[in-house]
């Protein structure tokens, strides 16, 4: 390791300021942002499901120059790169899978940097690598099985130089070609597609629903109790207890209110159902919906057709829909490759995983082309 830089271990990113933790990251990414992830932690998201703070941060004298958010994990629940089978293997061969560590956003399955750096490109390599030794090194001291950087979009040969196993998954994606409107969109799509999509919005607008688009500064305490009520409800319905408290939600309105939408759908003066949204420079990140009245395409019009528009009015590029869905391809989106990488420290059981994913990674890439081969596009040339 180099004299110039030194590694330090926070418990809590509280332990660093706002101001020094974000000059590290920019706007485009409201999940890794010093006021989002404090929340998780402030507001009770994370211990009771096992996501205990291990983050670290890298130092040129005494100034921050880079950081990793980065958690100690008892479970592999809220990540959504699967790695059960895994865990099950390794722990029948005699070992102990968990803690495992784990860089991603809690419950987010959002593409975005982990190692975050201010740096030139040149000095950014440097930390990145020296960042990702440092966890190698911990993992061997520590005797932890993995490491897992989750939805990675950092340059992924410094990942490989270091023998991380490369692993890939499948998301739904819209993309903003340079849309005038809603109905330029739906210009694009093949008759039967454009149709159906209309006919799903007009069976919105015959049940005379109003839809109110509201910013964090236009969130009161009675709209979050409300919306929260959607929120629980389907994590009732879905995965049992919620992740994410209303407190959190409240306090981001607060610290993040131009990066905070939430689109709520009402009959008269009540309302019936809502979604949850996150701003950032280039993407849309559509991630919770709840409702209390089933409507016929009220989910479509609240998760898609409105973000969408929202995308068109206001030049985004991207609406991140979440994972899963092979019936978003109907409605517009595309299917992308999203990257992780692991690190198996049995060298053997690294050795088996890695023959696994070579099977996984050639099965993913023929269904994506599968998935391609059914865009909705009059011309189905991908950006």
């Amino acid at each position: 390791m180099s004299n110039e830089y030194t590694i330090n271990r926070l418990s809590s990113i509280k332990e660093v300021s706002r101001n020094d933790w974000n000059a590290l990251t920019d706007v485009s990414n409201p999940f890794v942002r010093h006021e989002y992830l404090s929340g998780l932690e402030e507001f009770d998201c994370l211990d009771n499901h096992g996501w205990i703070p291990y983050h670290l941060v890298i130092f040129s004298g005494n100034l921050m120059v880079g950081a990793l958010p980065l958690y100690l994990r008892s479970n592999s629940y809220g990540e959504f790169v699967f790695d059960w089978a895994w865990a099950d293997a390794y722990e029948k061969a005699g070992g102990k899978y968990y803690p495992k560590l784990v860089s991603a956003i809690p419950f987010a399955p959002v593409i975005g940097p982990r190692v975050l750096t201010n740096q030139n490109q040149r000095e950014a390599k440097i930390i990145t690598r020296m960042l990702i030794q440092h966890v190698l090194q911990i993992i061997k001291v520590n005797g932890l099985s993995s490491v897992h950087f989750l939805f990675n979009n950092d340059p992924g040969d410094i990942y490989l130089e270091n023998k991380l196993l490369q692993r890939h998954t499948i998301q739904y994606h819209w993309k903003n070609k340079g849309y005038r409107d809603f109905d330029d969109f739906l210009d694009t799509l093949t008759s039967k597609k454009r149709k159906q999509i209309r006919r799903e919005r007009n069976k919105i607008s015959t049940e005379k629903l109003q839809i109110d688009l509201l910013n964090g500064n236009e969130m009161d305490d009675d709209k979050w109790d409300i919306y929260y009520d959607f929120y629980c409800s389907t994590f009732y319905k879905r995965w049992g207890n919620p992740r994410l408290t209303k407190s959190f939600f409240k306090s981001i309105s607060v610290s993040m209110p131009d990066q905070t939408l939430v689109i709520l759908a009402r009959l008269g003066s009540e309302y019936v159902a809502g979604s949850f949204l996150m701003i950032g420079a280039n993407t849309l990140y559509g991630r919770h919906w709840g409702c209390l009245s089933q409507l016929p395409y009220l989910h479509f019009e609240l998760c898609y057709y409105q973000p969408i528009e929202y995308c068109i009015k206001n030049n985004i590029n991207t609406l991140d829909a979440g994972v899963q869905g092979e019936h978003k391809l109907a409605r517009g989106f595309e299917p992308i490759l999203a990257e992780s990488y692991h690190w198996i420290e049995n060298s053997q059981f690294r050795s088996a995983i890695s023959k696994y994913l070579m099977h996984e990674t050639s099965e993913i890439n023929i269904y994506l082309q599968e998935l391609k081969s059914h865009l909705p596009y009059k011309t189905t040339s991908l950006s």
